[in-house]
């Protein structure tokens, strides 16, 4: 009988560890140790209070610092810094890792890479064409990565990942306040994963020897005011106002506007490597699981 594939028996360092990592690091902390990094020294303590072991380490002042001696995997989950096109602050978190010789290296990216392909679907395969500094900063920063990698001969991992949602990171505040959406037709596809299925993907891929890009989504491209329609259905909340593209232009942020100004339907033909289906392949389950999660009430008949 084969042997299945074991995941890296040291210390997991998760650098830039918020939302996402907070609950990889819970996750992890069930079977092996684990080093949470976070920018600010309340983050780290808040890490604390749960149990997660964690250090406060700003890596744009990128100080002396040792890794765990034992350091098997490193999931590197902080956004970039700054308006460039690089992405300088991890350039220096990987000159704080000196001569560390983790087993694997997994990088979150993002699926914004691709640019605006008008809703033509992309795989790993497809070339990226990032639209904004964001997305051209994470072009640089998978590069940075995968060379860091070569140099050292070691695993790299590249998740492309959309739109984050699961409990406290639904859009309930914009309904109660009753936010407008852009209307049906002038709304592109989008994609978007349960942040536990994104767990559970770094879990999977710490298991196999693969390496290289995967795209990372739950397999449903609905656009942001569908998925909205959605959470406003099951937490029994009015349906938002909808309004056309060219009204947005002055009531929505420069930030949300140019979110919704790209559009594209993510696909992957590499998944199937991680042996990893995503718990929440209906958005509906996942938004019910976050919003029990919360303590809130389904909506009668959802």
């Amino acid at each position: 009988m084969e042997k299945p594939p074991s995941r890296p028996s040291g210390t997991w360092l998760l650098a830039g560890c918020g939302y996402v990592g907070e609950r990889l690091a819970r996750r992890r902390l069930r079977e092996g140790p684990v080093l949470a990094l976070a920018h600010r020294t309340a983050s780290a303590a808040n890490l604390l209070r749960q149990g997660i072991p964690a250090l406060a380490l700003d890596f744009d002042e990128a100080p002396p610092w040792q890794p765990p001696s034992d350091l098997s995997a490193v999931i590197y989950l902080a956004p970039p810094q700054g308006p460039a096109a690089e992405d300088l602050r991890l350039s220096r978190f990987l000159g704080m890792l000196g001569a560390a010789r983790p087993e694997a290296f997994v990088y979150f990216s993002t699926t914004g890479v691709y640019g605006d392909t008008g809703g033509v679907p992309v795989d790993e395969d497809s070339p990226t064409a990032p639209g904004e500094d964001r997305s051209r900063q994470r072009v640089d920063a998978e590069r940075r990565v995968a060379r860091w990698c070569v140099d050292r001969g070691l695993r790299c991992v590249v998740f492309r990942v959309p739109a984050i949602y699961g409990p406290h990171r639904l859009p309930l505040d914009r309904l109660r306040r009753g936010e407008p959406l852009l209307r049906a037709e002038d709304s592109g596809p989008g994609n978007r994963i349960h942040v536990d299925d994104l767990v559970g993907a770094c879990v999977a891929v710490l298991e196999r020897p693969v390496e290289g890009v995967f795209n990372l989504t739950d397999g449903v491209p609905e656009s942001m005011a569908a998925f909205t329609a959605r959470v406003a259905g099951l937490a029994g909340l009015p349906a938002p106002p909808r309004i056309s593209w060219a009204e947005a232009q002055g009531i929505l942020s420069p930030g949300l506007l140019a979110f919704l100004r790209e559009s594209r339907r993510v696909t992957s033909r590499r998944v199937g490597e991680l042996g990893w289906t995503p718990s929440y392949s209906d958005p509906s389950d996942g938004i019910r699981a976050s919003l029990i999660e919360m303590g809130l009430a389904i909506a009668s008949g959802q």
